[in-house]
């Protein structure tokens, strides 16, 4: 039977129960007071009327009064007859009480009337102790009745109070454990109700969603670990070092090339943090200090130096942050950090090879051009002899091609010198407006075979810099220069200062073909050129510009639309508050 019916049944049986106690107890109460109330009201009124009549007969020949009163407790009684014999005795209490008002001195109507009087109480004495033995008949009944409807009740109610905690808090409670019990990860629990009720359905659903929850855990931990597995042995075999830590730059897990590179065991490593190791641990230490100073997300954080299989290493070093959606949340939460040590010590070995062999066969290869520049400044001598038309065009055409080639080994010289950190910086007070001359006067012969005007604005009053002449002239010439190139014929290009703070602003605008938005960010990286760009040039003069202003503490920059032009911006550190006045030259 469902738990259900037997609750239904069970509390309706109890209540049908309690509405039949009481409906027992009401009827005998009902024929208890009926009775009551016939001994009270006929019984007693007779005897009251009888025991007034026997009264006012004693004083009934010295009083008057008594007469009245005897006859109108007669009368009372004539209306109050109830019991069988009481109408006759009454009727021969009238009979002899109207004889003894005719005869008052005869003693037998006295007598007879005296005795009728008994008569009557007696019948009521006899009515009234029948009525008392009817309403003890009728109490013990109702005392049975109710005994026996109350003992059913209580006994019900005895049975549900045991049995109704038990029949539902008992299995709640093994559930409610059961449920626990899941939640911890015991998927082997299981209920067992021997019952066809709704606890036995429920135990039979709670057992199959365990069994299947057992399943799933166990196919999917098997496939879990195999995962872990794969993974680590992935990292493991990384010729590159990796660091992995939690939000709160505990480590999780680190590979063999970490381990060798720090000189820690994987013991010394796992489950400790960051700062803890860095405290005894110099790498360790150059690595955190560099990831603190991390302001993105991820990224690279330049080389990191290291003495490891025997000799010094390089290592690139990148931080990726790990950020993952919580279920039921929208937004990320971080969880840890990923740290690679990617060794590019061979690239920095032929880095350093190709520093040097630039280096060697840009200053070998300046003597041999130098000497060809004055082999040809020699054949254009007249004193030589003269030349043909012909002659003297393909004597332009390789000064031209010298010309070049004594600036790409320049260049490259330069390129060398930064890369190798061997580039001396002579800084010194200078004034702007000298530099602006040198490199008009350096492009004047392109200016004019492009007819291009240049607008030079400088302020009246502007304070000196504190930079390496050469070098700065080195940069406004090539900017000046790239501006030229991309130009068009009869263009203006604009070359103008303005103090910005500590610093002067030296602004060189054109009005070319510009630069596409998607090449801005690579413009300064070496040896890059604009994809389809038709200009001469090797794509360093950018790179060594900028090694050169941020060397003595400048800044530069660009900002271009691509077909209306492009402005760059040099920002040189002032020397000292002193002011120089220059008048750009007309």
């Amino acid at each position: 039977m469902k738990l259900k019916a037997k609750l239904t049944f069970g509390v309706g049986f109890l209540f049908f129960m309690i509405l039949l106690l009481a409906i027992v107890s009401g009827y005998y109460v009902y024929r208890l007071k009926k009775d009551t109330n016939n001994i009270l009201v006929d019984n007693y009124k007779t005897l009251h009327y009888s025991r007034n009549m026997l009264l006012a007969f004693e004083d009934f020949r010295t009083n008057a009064k008594s007469v009245q009163l005897f006859e109108h407790n007669l009368m009372l009684q004539k209306s109050n007859v109830t019991e069988r014999g009481e109408r006759a005795v009454t009727e021969r209490v009238n009979h002899h009480f109207l004889r003894l008002k005719r005869e008052v001195k005869n003693g037998t109507i006295v007598a007879n009337l005296r005795k009728d009087i008994f008569q009557l109480m007696y019948l009521n004495m006899q009515a009234i102790e029948y009525k008392n033995n009817v309403a003890n008949t009728t109490a013990e009944k109702a005392l049975l009745a109710i005994s026996i409807v109350g003992a059913i009740c209580f006994m019900i109610a005895f049975v549900l109070l045991v049995n109704l905690p038990l029949a539902i808090a008992g299995p709640i409670v093994q559930l409610t454990d059961s449920i626990k019990q899941i939640a911890a990860g015991n998927y082997k629990r299981r209920l067992h109700f021997k019952r066809k009720d709704e606890f036995g359905e429920v135990a039979q659903s709670f057992n199959t969603m365990a069994q299947k929850l057992e399943e799933y855990t166990e196919s999917k931990l098997g496939k879990i670990l195999q995962h872990k597995k794969r993974i680590e042995a992935l990292i493991n075999n990384m010729h590159d070092a990796v660091i992995g830590v939690d939000e709160e730059k505990r480590v999780l897990f680190a590979n063999e090339p970490a381990c060798l590179i720090s000189g820690l065991k994987l013991a010394e490593f796992e489950g400790k943090n960051l700062e803890e190791i860095a405290s005894f641990n110099d790498l360790i230490r150059n690595l955190l200090d560099k990831i603190n100073s991390l302001h993105q997300e991820s990224g690279h954080l330049g080389l990191v130096q290291a003495f490891a299989f025997g000799k010094e290493n390089y290592f690139e070093l990148e931080v990726i942050d790990l950020n993952v959606v919580p279920t039921g949340e929208e937004s990320s939460q971080f969880i840890g950090q990923f740290i690679l040590l990617k060794n590019v010590t061979s690239f920095k070995e032929r880095d350093v090879a190709k520093t040097n062999f630039i280096g060697t066969v840009s200053h070998e290869l300046k003597t041999p051009i130098a000497s060809i520049r004055m082999g040809i400044q020699l054949l254009t001598n007249r004193r030589v002899g003269d030349l043909n038309e012909e002659q003297k065009n393909l004597l332009e055409g390789i000064a031209d091609d010298t010309a070049r080639l004594l600036k790409i080994t320049g260049e490259l010289l330069d390129i060398a010198q930064v890369e190798s950190g061997t580039i001396q910086m002579k800084l010194a007070p200078a004034s702007i407006g000298p530099i602006v001359d040198y490199a008009l006067l350096a492009n004047r012969s392109m200016v004019e075979q492009k007819q291009i005007r240049i607008d030079v604005q400088l302020e009246k009053e502007l304070p000196m810099v504190f930079i390496d002449t050469e070098k700065a002239a080195w940069v406004l010439t090539n900017l000046l220069s790239n501006a030229i190139r991309y130009s068009h014929e009869g263009g203006v290009i604009a070359i103008s200062t303005k103090r910005i703070g500590a610093r002067v602003l030296l602004l060189v605008e054109d009005h070319g073909q510009g630069i596409p938005a998607q090449y801005l960010t690579k413009i300064f990286d070496r040896y890059f050129r604009v994809p389809g760009s038709t200009k001469e040039g090797t794509g360093l003069g950018l790179s060594i510009s900028k090694e050169f202003i941020e060397s003595m503490g400048g800044e530069i920059d660009v900002q271009s639309d691509f077909g209306t032009g492009s402005t760059f911006f040099v920002y040189l550190p002032i020397a000292r508050p002193i002011l120089l006045a220059y008048d750009p030259p007309a």
